[in-house]
Parts: structure tokens; sequence; C-alpha cells
């Protein structure tokens, strides 16, 4: 692979001074030939360029299929409560590019990101970077400037080819392993969870929360002679007290909240920063949990009829998503579901676990790059035997059908990606957009 232009439109000028984010974002957009480009060759000549030596921060990288989010989250808040100055990197965003990248929990200004934009454009020269690399590089800038004392990075899609990953890692999480982006990771987990476990380095502590860690991650881990935490042999979750949990690490006993975020996610962070900080005090560990929120992820909108969101876009996330409305569902309750999807996720799991929890389908087209039309994705479910209550162009429409239908004791998901989430936040949640 050529490190330099790599098929680029080089002929594409830089935006001028003054220039705002979004016209900063369509040049990123438009100088790289293809969306998603995995390999760490571009990004490191820059890299290099910009950070001649690593940077003198802690860097903790969250790799998995699901719970990434949650899990930065919950770091990030955790090592705020043991003192520490955060910069976290998630991706994708909800609602604007700036969310991706926090210093100390807050987005960054768009005049903190321009600059960043504006140095990795000069260190890049005639090196094409794609979207993502641009904007990973620019994170690292932001936090180096910053002074940032962790650096909490999570991986944008696998681990060992992903930009995140031209980081070396002091602590590594990996959440989960389940299939998703089969055309770039491969179709069993095996193959998935060498990827994902390509974020270890020689000797660091790492964090596993899948419950059956694929082989390959395993072998990994020892090979590098990794420190690696796994649940149910090195931490438990065990049931605590009324409808939470209790994690034990190290003699150590911490009460988790039930919800709304993912419990493993959850117990991952907390042994992660037990690890690089192990004076945090339980106590201080329960409080910020219990506060911890992140939008989109099960997000409750509106009562009476309940309304959540949820940014679940895979079958292993739609099954932990029909465990929580399990969970929480009335007898007699009726739960209806506004369902937009992208065409390369597999569609027909997804259905598959919620199919028994959901009594009315309400399908809306998604009008963005890979998004399905509502025929389309009527289409794709047929085969599961469902029969949508209603059909729509757009997730708006689709959120009214089911609300209009719906009465004050029904509960309403709306989900299927980041894309259909945003959209209902901006209906139901306009300040937050």
């Amino acid at each position: 692979m050529s490190l330099q232009n790599n098929g680029a439109d080089l002929r594409q000028s830089a935006p001028a001074s003054g220039a705002t984010v979004e016209q900063w974002l369509a040049y990123l957009e438009a100088i790289h030939p293809t969306e998603i480009d995995l390999g760490l060759d571009r990004v490191l000549v820059v890299l290099r360029r910009l950070f001649p030596r690593k940077p003198a921060a802690r860097i903790i990288t969250v790799a998995g299929t699901n719970g990434k989010g949650s899990t930065v989250a919950a770091v990030e808040a955790l090592l705020q409560a043991a003192g520490r100055t955060t910069g976290a990197y998630t991706s994708p965003h909800l609602h604007l590019y700036n969310e991706r990248i926090r210093i100390h929990g807050d987005p960054v200004s768009d005049e903190v990101l321009i600059s960043a934009f504006e140095k990795v454009e000069s260190a890049r020269k005639n090196t094409s970077l794609s979207y993502f690399e641009f904007g990973t590089l620019a994170a690292f800038v932001v936090f180096a400037q910053a002074g940032i004392q962790d650096w909490i990075l999570e991986v944008g899609l696998g681990g060992r080819l992903d930009a995140v990953n031209v980081m070396d890692a002091d602590l590594a999480i990996i959440t989960s392993v389940d299939i998703d982006h089969v055309a770039f990771l491969g179709d069993d987990r095996e193959q998935i969870g060498f990827e994902k476990a390509g974020i270890l380095r020689p000797g660091i502590p790492a964090v596993c929360a899948d419950t059956n860690p694929p082989r390959s991650v395993l072998q990994q881990a020892s090979a590098q002679k990794v420190r690696l935490a796994l649940t149910g042999r090195d931490y438990q979750i065990s049931e605590g007290e009324g409808p939470q949990l209790q994690l034990t690490f190290q003699g150590r006993s911490v009460q988790l909240p039930s919800g709304p975020l993912p419990v493993p996610s959850l117990a991952a962070a907390v042994v992660a920063c037990y690890t690089l900080e192990p004076e945090l005090a339980s106590q201080e560990v329960e409080q910020t949990l219990s506060q911890l929120r992140v939008p989109g992820r099960f997000e409750r909108l509106m009562e009476a009829p309940q309304v959540y969101v949820d940014v679940g876009h895979n079958p292993h996330a739609a099954r932990w998503l029909a465990g929580r409305l399990t969970a929480m569902a009335r007898p007699g309750q009726s739960i209806r579901a506004v369902y937009a999807a992208l065409g390369d996720k597999d569609i027909e799991g997804v259905v598959a676990a919620m199919k028994p929890l959901v009594g009315h389908w309400y399908l809306a087209g998604l009008d963005v790059p890979r998004g399905l039309s509502a025929e389309q994705l009527g289409q794709r479910i047929a085969s599961s035997g469902i029969t949508p209550a209603g059909t729509t162009g757009t997730v708006a429409g689709a959120l009214d059908q089911a609300l209009t239908a719906a009465s004050e004791d029904d509960l309403v998901i709306v989900f299927g990606s980041f894309f259909t989430v945003a959209q209902a936040r901006a209906v139901l949640a306009p300040q937050a957009s």
C-alpha cells in the first residue's frame, strides 16, 4: 500500500482560515477514496510527524463488538473521580462531531477542533488519510495540547488495524466479541477476536468482559504475557442488594447499578480503574456509576407512554436490549418498536432477538449512506413473519405513528442505529440535539 496519495484527490484545497467545522468535515470526506480503509501505515507516517515521541499520557484503549461507548464513559467518570484529567475519543457521534472528542467530559469547542484539524493537515503533507484516521489524529492533538493525563480511546472498527491502535495502550479493555462488520473482520468469533486482541501490548494489564472469550484472545494475551483480567475468573458479578449486582475483584466489592448501561461494561471499567488507581474508594465508584448516563444507550426520553432509544444495531446488542425490556416490562404492557437500520447489518438476527417482545413494529427509512428505505427494511424482515403496523420514510414519522397508537401504559423503543436514535432525539429532546 502506498504511503503517499493512495488514490486520493490531491486537487482538493484545504479549508481556508475561518472555515467552519462543517467545511472541514466535508473536506475530510473528500480527500480519501474510501470511507473505511483499515491499516496503520498511513496514519503512522503522520503520527510520527505530529508526535516524534509517545505523549506523556496514560493510554486506555477500548475495543469490542458492543459496550465500548458505555465502558469509555464509565472509565472516564471513574478516573475523574480519582482526580485525573481525562480525554475521551469515541465514535460515531449522535448530533455534532465535537461529541467524539471530550475533555474532562465536555465536547471540544469548534475552535479547538479546527485548530487540531489544521495541525493534522499541515503534518500529513501528501499522505492520504481517511475521515476516521484524520479525526483520530486530531483527537490526539487536542489531548496533547490540553495536557491530559489519561487518554481513553475507543476503537472504531476491529482493533489490530484501527487508527486508534497506532498508540500503544497502557491498559486495554475488550468488552465483547460477536459477529458484526463481517466484510472487514471475518464471519466467526475467532477471527474477530484476533482483530480485537490486536490492541494488546506485551506486559500491559488488560480486561476482557466477554464471558466466553475466543481462544484467539486468550492465546494473544498469553503470548504477550498480558496481565488479563477475565470475568468469572479474576472478577465476579453476582446478585447484590435489590436490583443491583455486586462486583468482586481482588477482595473488594462494589454494588453496580442494574441499568440503563450494560453491567459487563461497568464492571470492566471498574476493574480497569482499580488496576490503574488502587486507592479509588468503593463509595466513590458506586456514587459515580449510579449517576452515569450515556446519550442513546437505553435512554428514556418520555413518560406515559414510556419512550426509550437505544443505538443497538446487531444481534448481540439486540439480545441485551431484549433482556432490559424483559426485566422492566409490566404484565399486559404493549411494546411498540420504531426500527430503522443500515443495509449491511444482520437485520434478521436483530429482529429474531426482539420479536418475542415486540407486539407492533413501525418501520422507518434512513436517508444516509448504507441506509435502507422503509420498504427495503420491510422486505428484509418479511421472512420473520412480521407484518408492520406502520411504514414511513422517516424516523420522526414512524415515531408519530407509534405514539398515536400507543396508550399511556405502553412502552415504545426506538432503535437500530446511531442515525435512528439521533433523529428520535431531535424530536423528543431537541434541547440535547
